[in-house]
């Protein structure tokens, strides 16, 4: 770097050629005035220490405030930031509770055998009559088939012998675990803490498993005797799908119509 040539002062000493820029060499000048005032040179040592630190304090005000912003910018910036986070954030909120537990199909202990007039429960769809169970062939594949119809929805379901037991059908339950279904009937109600959306996925997780059990736990929880506040209009849904299920399997276990296992259960549950 090219040193600016030395004049000499009025004083007698050496001073810079000011630079391109028209600037005299800031040590130079700060010589020259710092001399004619007289100062000592701790008193000089001192307050060039004070002026570096202001400098350095000053580069660092300078370079924070792009980021940090006046008033008027750092307050949008930080704003921004927020929403961000809280727009990110709403998802993990909706899922603190985690995801509804599935309920496995109630499957029997041991493979079951099912013949023809068999009354069995399949999980989504509840009581059905055992029809036919024939050798079909389909996509050039032989397979031995259960014919299930369901009478009151008027239809029927074809399912292979060999995926019965994965796919959760059973025959009726016997009457030691309805009665225990029974037993369920007569506990306290517990209602979960938690959203109303939520805990009708799990009723209906629980319903749709099959599991007599289960079913009862939903009867059970959305039951309303006199004097206790009304369902809504899905809790009522629910609770009546729940009370079809129980009817319709107590109807086939004792062999009387539903109309007369629902009235049973409605006068039973009376007495809890």
């Amino acid at each position: 770097m090219r040193r600016a040539p030395e004049r000499r002062g009025a004083g007698g000493m050496a001073a810079q050629e000011p630079l391109s820029g028209g600037r005299a060499a800031p040590a130079a000048c700060d010589s020259a005035r710092q001399n004619d005032a007289g100062m000592s040179p701790s008193d000089m040592a001192q307050q060039e220490l004070t002026k570096q630190v202001s400098i350095k304090t000053a580069s660092l005000t300078k370079t924070a405030s792009p980021e940090m912003g006046a008033a008027g910018s750092a307050a949008p910036q930080a704003e921004g930031g927020r929403v961000a986070h809280e727009a990110e954030a709403k998802p993990e909120a909706r899922m603190q509770g985690g995801p509804v537990r599935q309920i496995p199909p109630r499957q029997p202990a041991q493979p079951e055998t099912f013949v023809e007039g068999d009354y069995v429960v399949y999980p989504t769809h509840g009581v059905g009559k055992v029809e036919r169970i024939a050798m079909e062939e389909i996509a050039g594949h032989k397979l031995e088939l259960i014919h299930i119809t369901f009478e009151e929805n008027r239809m029927t379901l074809r399912v292979p012998v060999a995926k019965a037991r994965s796919a959760g059908l059973r025959k009726l339950a016997t009457r030691k675990l309805f009665d225990e279904a029974l037993a369920i009937l007569k506990g306290r109600a517990r209602v979960k803490r938690t959203m109303w959306s939520r805990r009708a996925q799990e009723y209906e997780a629980k319903i749709n498993s099959g599991d007599p059990l289960a079913i009862a736990e939903v009867v059970r929880d959305l039951h309303r005797n006199a004097g206790q506040p009304d369902q809504s209009f899905s809790e009522r849904q629910i609770y009546e799908a729940a009370m079809d299920r129980l009817a319709a399997e107590l109807a086939a276990l004792e062999q009387i119509d539903k109309m007369a296992a629902t009235i049973k259960l409605t006068d039973f549950l009376k007495t809890v």
